[in-house]
């Protein structure tokens, strides 16, 4: 038996509408994460399919869906919410950590806005495959514990698609936008509710709005830090899909670099390349200034708290360069003595070179880089530079990934999925979650799209 809270229930009414999943007609499993069941101390027996369906509600849970605002791409829409997720309740790890576990795609709520709740196969194994990559890489991340067919057609833009549901764990899933819902109303009262939710679930040695804002800025400069040192690019950087407590979440038209170029877009949606890998930190600056703007009628006196909580976000510049110098230090095995120049000057070649951003991060380690240069010269004179510091290779071998979930690899093991066979997606993720393994059963993987396979759209399709 699984033993549920949900503390997000006790809040106070308008935080969230309280709804069960809709079922469905034949649900199948597709995958189940055992290893991410045992750490949840979580009895697999007890994840029956129908649990993770949404056609059984299992017993303690107080299904609902949360409440919130966001800027999408800039422009502000006040009632965003769950459209297409029920939060079934909280769980206690055997380590005291408390997590979410949510369905994703289990019908409509009452912040659908008119859409079907649903989501396709696509979509969910997708996020399934990318967000465990991001674990097994120690990046803060939502995790995927399940997915299951509905046995039922959503019908998209592309016609009728198989229809899924995916079970995210998450430490929570309280976003910027949930603060915005608050204060763009000016409920100041559910907003220091929500605040001292989010301090004790979160950051309990924060004492007040200003040193929540403080700790969520910290957590942000180092979760960014590391999306840019694997090449991901999230798509939609939307203040709804910024989580308070640092974890990565909403994987929708998410994507990872094949060749190297900063201003790299995927999302079909993002036409302007507001949220290009290059531009990420900057969103993220972007996106914490309004959390701080919904914060400051909590700290008191205005015009003090205005310049606090300014001096607050400020503060993400400096921790983000520490963190990204850590971060691509560690990937040349410099960590001790980071070498901004040094790191700048091989991108700006990668960038002119067209190679490939993994690649030649992991075949620094095997001496295969040179290879992903058509000017190898000009790599030589970078490299004779870089071997002067007697890089730690060891170090290299723990930062820099092997295999990612190219897009490619992805769409394959999704249009196999919806064929019916599962065995590319199951190869896939066994690759994915051991990224830094030297496998030649996977060598396949690792290697960069031909012309003909590279994606170079992302839908969020959901």
């Amino acid at each position: 038996m699984i033993r549920f809270d949900n503390s997000y229930a006790r809040m106070p009414e308008g935080f969230f509408a309280r709804v069960d999943p809709t079922p469905v007609s034949a649900p199948r499993l597709l995958a189940l994460n055992g290893p991410l069941a045992d750490r949840l101390g979580l009895d697999r027996d007890a994840l029956t399919v129908g649990m993770l369906s949404g056609n059984a509600v299992p017993e303690g849970a107080a299904p609902l869906a949360q409440a919130y605002a966001g800027h999408q791409f800039g422009g502000f829409v006040p009632q965003l919410g769950d459209g297409r997720a029920v939060l079934l309740g909280e769980i206690t790890a055997p380590d005291g950590a408390r997590f979410d576990i949510q369905l994703k795609g289990s019908g409509p709520t009452p912040f659908s806005r008119r859409g079907d709740g649903r989501a396709w196969m696509g979509p969910v194994l997708r996020e399934y495959l990318v967000s465990e990559f991001m674990a097994a890489m120690d990046v803060p991340t939502t995790r995927a514990l399940a997915a299951v067919a509905t046995g039922e057609e959503v019908w998209r833009e592309q016609g009728g698609l198989p229809g899924a549901v995916l079970t995210r764990v998450a430490a929570s899933h309280i976003r910027v936008g949930t603060f915005q819902f608050f204060a763009v109303r000016d409920r100041k009262t559910d907003l220091a509710a929500l605040t001292d939710h989010v301090i004790a679930r979160h950051y309990p040695q924060a004492d007040g709005p200003l040193a929540l804002l403080d700790q969520m800025v910290a957590a942000q400069a180092e979760t960014i830090a590391q999306w840019m040192s694997l090449g991901f690019i999230h798509g939609v950087m939307n203040t709804d899909n910024m989580a308070i407590s640092g974890e990565t979440i909403d994987y929708g038209p998410c994507a990872f670099m094949d060749v190297y170029h900063p201003d790299t877009v995927f999302s079909s949606i993002d036409r302007q390349g507001r949220y290009a890998w290059a531009n990420q930190p900057n969103i993220a600056v972007w996106n914490l200034a309004q959390f701080a703007t919904c914060l400051i009628p909590l700290m008191g006196e205005e015009e003090a708290a205005v310049e606090a909580a300014t001096h607050s976000v400020h503060r993400f510049a400096p921790l983000y360069q520490a963190a990204w110098l850590r971060r691509f230090g560690a990937k040349l095995g410099i960590e001790g003595a980071p070498n901004q120049a040094l790191i700048e000057r091989l991108l700006g070649l990668m960038a002119t070179q067209r190679a490939d951003f993994t690649r030649v991060f992991a075949g620094l380690s095997d001496g295969t880089a040179r290879d992903e240069f058509l000017d190898r010269d000009a790599f030589d004179a970078w490299a004779r530079d870089w071997q002067a510091l007697s890089p730690d290779r060891a170090a290299m071998a723990q930062a820099n990934p092997r295999r990612i979930p190219r897009n490619h690899r992805v769409e394959e093991a999704i249009v196999a999925a919806v064929a019916g066979d599962m065995a590319p997606f199951e190869r896939l993720f066994a690759a994915v979650t051991h990224p830094r393994d030297l496998r030649e059963d996977w060598a396949d993987l690792a290697h960069a799209p031909t012309t003909g396979q590279a994606v170079l759209q992302t839908f969020c399709g959901t």
